[in-house]
């Protein structure tokens, strides 16, 4: 779905995942500071917008999500995962009760498999799932902002910032009141700063949450059943993940950025030396400069120097050995 904020005087459109929305309005870096300076806002139209109502919702996406919903208050910002049943991650939602409804958005294009499996599940409970994609927009305000946040729009507050659902038919004239905006480049950058997965990207067929640190923020480890338990809890008991997520502070003197599931190898081997993980997201930050978010094996030295592709690079620790 291609946003109407795509008109915007120098608005750059992303591509892949992110397609629909710009890239950046003519300056990466002033954006991101924008952001970190809690000023701004960021077009995330794109993503998929799902709700769920009926007096039995909150109990029912206790039963099928990773997290502890049944008593979710209203207003609280949560996140869960959907597992596979050998507890691969399969969606990532990000969820807030109005007191009526639930509201979660998901990765852009997931909402119509999550919902097909949302469905198949309802058997006799009182829930009713929609697509709200088509009537509403994902719009981030980082934290610290003062922009004002129209009268009833349903907002889910986290500790890096606001997600509004808003109208979609309003998502221009909040963007000539809430400025400047800021392309999904800065907001990527500062998600990898701050070590936040993302499906998709930190995320393959074979990930489960212990490798990416999500079992901290989307995992309740007390709860009831779901699906994908079992691996959940024989990781946490019994051992450890085979890989995990590292922040990798990326040699600055090379001009282009290691891609996307560019190969991992220890320094001090050589270039044909075993892959030991692969680069998920790279980002040039305003401050850092180059860095990324990568998956290596779990048994990888700390502090070991390392090579992607042709880059050094050098780790920092997100879940632990």
């Amino acid at each position: 779905m291609k946003s109407p904020l795509l008109s915007l005087p120098g608005a750059v459109p992303a591509e892949g995942a992110d397609e629909g929305v710009a890239a950046h309005y003519g300056d990466l870096f002033r954006e991101q500071r924008a952001l970190a300076d809690g000023t701004g806002f960021v077009d995330l139209s794109h993503r998929g917008v799902i709700t769920v109502s009926g007096e039995d919702r909150l109990s029912w996406l206790h039963l099928l999500l990773t997290q502890h919903v049944s008593e979710l208050p209203a207003g609280q910002a949560t996140e869960a995962l959907i597992l596979s049943a050998h507890g691969h991650i399969e969606h990532a939602l990000y969820l807030v009760d109005d007191g009526e409804t639930v509201w979660a958005h998901v990765e852009p294009g997931t909402q119509e498999s999550l919902i097909a499996y949302l469905e198949s599940m309802k058997f006799f409970y009182k829930v009713d799932v929609a697509d709200r994609t088509a009537e509403f927009a994902v719009v981030y305000l980082p934290a610290g902002s003062i922009a004002e946040v129209p009268q009833g729009v349903v907002v889910r507050e986290t500790p890096y910032g606001r997600d509004l659902f808003l109208p979609r038919a309003d998502l221009e004239s909040f963007a000539q009141k809430a400025g400047p905006a800021v392309g999904i480049l800065a907001y990527e950058a500062l998600r990898v700063e701050q070590h936040r997965p993302r499906l998709g990207f930190e995320t393959d067929h074979r990930t489960i949450p212990h490798e990416l640190g999500w079992i901290d923020t989307a995992v309740h480890l007390q709860k009831g059943c779901y699906r994908g338990q079992e691996t959940v809890a024989r990781v946490q008991n019994l051992g450890k993940p085979p890989r995990r997520l590292v922040f990798l502070h990326l040699d600055g003197s090379e001009v282009h950025l290691p891609p996307a599931g560019t190969e991992i190898r220890l320094a001090d081997e050589d270039p044909d030396g075993r892959k030991i993980g692969f680069i998920t997201t790279s980002v040039r930050h305003h401050e850092l400069g180059p860095v990324a978010l990568a998956l290596v094996k779990r048994n990888v030295p700390v502090d070991a120097p390392l090579m992607a592709g042709e880059t050094a690079a050098a780790q920092e620790v997100v879940v632990e050995p």
